[in-house]
């Protein structure tokens, strides 16, 4: 085995701050913000409305996929949450890919968003709520919405079996008495009154028993007109409600969807609605502006009368008509990223702000992989040994893209004859040019989504080496104090300055590594890592296993943030993971007995993983002439090999 090299003081992150340090791990961590505490703060600070977003359960894997893309596209609106129902017929406690409560944990651990769960008093027993309350706990979830729920199902369930809640307040008194203000409570609120209340004064003292027992605040009803939610909200105030009211607003998708809502809801439509529809109800796209122009319309009627800090829109499971709401009231404004990568919105996580640049392609199954630990990274990466990441084996499956075998198999091969093959692959992922089957390849195993605008600056340098066999998966630019609102690189807060090193990591065979080693001597500049599939052939020139950071930020008033780091120990962690890519999810499209296996097969036992930092932020990046050298001693080599043999 060749041995490590140790590079010069001069490369010591340790001791150069201005270089991006890597100093041990804060025991402190950023202190969590209850919802309700940052909807006051956003009501005192005046800076305009909010918005929030309501969801179902999907009943199927594939529909979960598309839900969760959803959640990933609708983050980037900056909502101040999401809410779950709580679907009882579909078991909505249980551990299940589909449930109320997966649901609700994938959305705040995996898409960023702080997210409520419905929890109902339909046969619900004093157990079975602490059992599902414990779940959203230890999911991180902080916030639940407290709801009696259908009466008929309440009625059944209560012939059959002991149940300890039969009203909302009901649960709002459990969860305060038994979990103090661990969570935010969200009730449910009806401009119309309740259809089951005597009289609009009785619902108003039933809503503001719930508040009187620990709500935080209200969510209303979908409703028609704005008079009837500015009354509502008044009428609250003058009997003491004083918690913040939410505008529930439900776009009209279909004029089937609208009936089923309003039977089951028993609310009373303005018959200049129904009129309208009626004429159109055949056009669903038609159906479909009408609902967004008339939403927007209520909108502003009740913006207008500043009786509400915040709009929760009913989406059904759909975007297009939100998201356009959104925008003509204005509110639909670009989000910047706190960091390069998107956080988690769990609170164990609040602090969090590093980690290593491995799972850039895969940020979910970091997170799936850590999210056990105690306390996260928070200022510096510390050392954290490899059995702190757990297996995967927890990991949903369905937080990856929906995509069949078959379609797989069009974009990475229907038959693969040797490594060229493969290489082309990766020639046609980082380029966009469609591959021989006239299909663009839009995921690789490593990395689940299209290139990033950043790694898109790199494309032609990337092209040029997927296509001679450095199978390229991870990347980024460097970069020398760029404004922090740069539309590509930029992340954090106005007024800083962004600063990254140049990395580059990817797999190649075992010729071209001993070029690359020879090569490295002349780059004493440039950290380097490269291990094979077994971890048996393992080289490296970091310093005694210290972390280098590679993405740092300069903010006003505030420490060095060092969001990215490359770590020797994770990389062992990420090494493993990242070569069994190779056969758990390309190799294992092919029948065990193929060529194709064998070549995928053959890749995994005998390349080697490599990443490269170039240190020398300010100058031209270095990397792609190393990778030059490396080429031309390998060539150099085979030359001499051609010619002592004949000569």
């Amino acid at each position: 085995m060749i041995e490590s090299e140790k590079l010069t003081d001069k490369l010591n992150g340790e001791r150069v701050v201005s270089n991006g340090a890597v100093r041990k791990t804060s025991a402190s961590q950023a202190p969590y913000v209850p919802l309700i505490a940052r909807m006051r703060q956003r009501m005192s600070d005046g800076n305009g409305p909010f918005f929030s977003f309501e969801f179902f359960p999907p009943k199927t894997r594939e529909a979960a996929i598309n839900l969760i893309a959803r959640f990933d596209r609708l983050r980037q609106t900056g909502p101040m949450f999401c809410d779950i129902t709580w679907h009882t017929a579909g078991n909505p406690g249980a551990d299940t890919e589909t449930s109320s409560i997966t649901i609700a944990g994938v959305a705040l651990n995996y898409s960023g968003l702080d997210t409520m769960l419905h929890i109902t008093c339909v046969g619900m027993t004093e157990p079975d709520l602490r059992r599902h309350l414990e779940r959203a706990k230890d999911l991180g979830i902080r916030n639940i919405l407290a709801l009696r729920g259908d009466r008929v199902a309440i009625d059944s369930t209560e012939s059959q079996e002991k149940v300890d809640f039969r009203y909302a307040v009901d649960l709002v008194r459990y969860i305060r008495r038994e979990y103090g203000d661990y969570f935010t409570i969200a009730v449910a609120g009806y401009p119309g009154a309740h259809p089951e209340s005597v009289s609009v004064e009785e619902d108003l003292q039933r809503l503001k028993e719930k508040v009187d027992a620990g709500a935080d605040f209200i969510i209303t009803q979908l409703f028609f007109k704005s008079d009837l939610f500015v009354k509502y909200v008044k009428n609250c105030r003058k009997i003491g409600i004083e918690v913040p009211i939410l505008a529930g607003i439900m776009p009209i998708q279909s004029y089937e969807s609208l009936e089923k809502i309003v039977r089951l809801s028993k609310l009373d439509i303005p018959d200049t609605i129904l009129k309208d529809l009626n004429i159109i109800r055949s056009n669903d796209e038609a159906v479909r502006n009408y609902g967004i122009q008339w939403a927007v319309g209520l909108c502003r009627q009740i913006l207008a009368a500043n009786v509400t800090p915040g709009l929760h829109f009913y989406t059904l499971n759909r975007e297009m008509a939100t998201c356009a709401i959104l925008k003509q009231l204005g509110l639909l404004t670009q989000v910047s990223k706190p960091l390069p990568w998107w956080p988690a919105a769990n609170h164990k996580r609040a602090g969090e702000d590093v980690r290593p640049i491995y799972w850039s392609g895969r940020p979910r199954s970091y997170v799936c992989r850590t999210q056990s630990w105690d306390e996260f990274p928070n200022g510096r990466w510390g050392r954290v040994d490899s059995p702190a990441f757990q297996t995967l084996e927890n990991y949903y499956l369905f937080l990856e893209p929906k995509l069949s075998r078959k379609e797989l198999l069009q974009m990475w091969g229907q038959e693969l004859t040797g490594e060229q093959d493969v290489w082309d692959v990766f020639h046609c992922y980082v380029s966009g040019l469609k591959n021989k089957n006239d299909k663009k390849v839009s995921v690789i195993p490593w990395n689940m989504d299209a290139l990033s605008d950043e790694t898109a600056l790199l494309v032609k340098q990337l092209s040029q080496y997927n296509k001679r066999g450095v199978l390229t998966i991870c990347s980024q630019p460097n970069v020398n104090g760029v404004d922090s609102t740069h539309p590509i690189h930029g992340w954090g807060p106005k007024g800083g300055y962004i600063y990254q090193k140049a990395y580059l990591e990817f797999f190649t065979n075992e010729k071209n590594v001993l070029a690359l080693m020879e090569a490295l001597k002349n780059y004493p500049l440039v950290n380097y890592q490269i291990v094979d599939s077994s971890g048996k052939k393992s080289y490296s020139n970091f310093e005694s296993n210290k972390a280098i950071a590679v993405t740092w930020g300069v903010f006003p008033g505030r420490e060095i943030i060092q969001p990215t780091v490359v770590d020797p120990i994770s990389f062992k962690v990420w090494k493993d993971e990242a070569f069994g890519l190779w056969t758990q999810k390309w190799a294992q499209l092919y029948s065990g007995d193929s060529l194709s296996r064998k070549v995928l097969d053959d890749i995994h036992d005998n390349y080697y993983l490599v990443n490269l930092v170039d240190n020398q932020f300010p100058k031209e990046c270095c990397l792609w002439q190393l990778l030059e050298d490396m080429f031309t001693i390998r060539a150099n080599f085979e030359l001499n090999k051609f010619i002592n043999y004949f000569f």
